[in-house]
């Protein structure tokens, strides 16, 4: 039930710029940031991959800074553990349970059952059933994200799809550095629009809301990174070349 023909967004992103403006702003985030102390890794983990730190994401150039003003995931990540617990150690049916228990508990015991790429196919596919609904018709404001346990209950819009599959690839054992929510720019449709970037076996995996297929990131080329951000840190991206928007009615030629 994956709505591909309907324009996710994201509204809380940097918007539409021109290229100057994007190199013009991002140079002055650098600026920003040049003083800022990256957060720690997590103590006594050690990354998977550590070839990933080597592989730009979506063709850009990366800057790395702390979390910020990112207040909507900062209160997800406040929330997001303690409900997936709850969903994770509840018996469906009984009373009380908590709403989306027995969706979460299918996808363990399906996923844990997979390994590598596979794993990610299931992930992805299984996540992108919901159907896509926008944050207006659900919580009556223009932008909301949305914990896992809230996807699980009314679905939401591309950013949630995202933040749900990151979590449930936690629960299945990916470091936050094999992980990236990235807010980009999509040029086909020139729209706002966000993904999540997965780092394994020295690729970068898009899972995407629009299609049930994994690929590697140079298969979106379209796609220009804004910022990206995991528990840890968070980045902002320089494009290696020029956005240049496309029309819809181009595209169909």
């Amino acid at each position: 039930m994956n709505p591909s023909d309907k324009a996710p967004r994201v509204t809380s992103g940097p918007g539409s710029v021109s290229w100057a403006g994007a190199v013009l702003f991002l140079s002055l985030l650098m600026v920003q940031m040049a003083g800022a102390d990256p957060l720690p890794a997590e103590q006594g983990r050690v990354p998977r991959q550590e070839t990933h730190r080597r592989v730009p994401l979506l063709n850009s150039l990366e800057i790395r800074g702390p979390l910020g003003v990112l207040t909507q995931w900062k209160r997800i990540l406040r929330d997001a553990r303690s409900q997936m617990e709850k969903l994770k150690n509840s018996i469906p049916g009984s009373d009380p349970c908590p709403p989306g228990a027995a969706s979460w508990k299918e996808f363990l015991s399906r996923a844990r059952g997979m390994t590598g790429f596979d794993q990610l196919k299931f992930v992805n596919r299984f996540f992108n059933r919901w159907p896509y609904r926008l944050d207006k018709d659900i919580y009556g404001v223009s932008d909301y994200w949305a914990t896992p346990q809230e996807f699980l209950r009314f679905s939401g819009d591309c950013e949630d799809y995202c933040i749900t599959k990151y979590f449930a690839l936690r629960e299945l054992g990916y470091y936050p550095e094999q992980l990236r929510i990235v807010v980009l720019r999509d040029a086909i449709r020139n729209i706002t629009h966000a993904t999540l970037a997965v780092y394994l076996d020295n690729h970068v995996y898009i899972l995407d809301n629009l299609s049930d297929g994994v690929f590697d990131q140079g298969r979106y080329s379209h796609y220009f990174p804004q910022y990206s951000f995991n528990e840890q840190n968070r980045w902002a991206h320089i494009p290696l070349k020029a956005f240049t928007p496309k029309k819809l009615s181009e595209e169909k030629r």
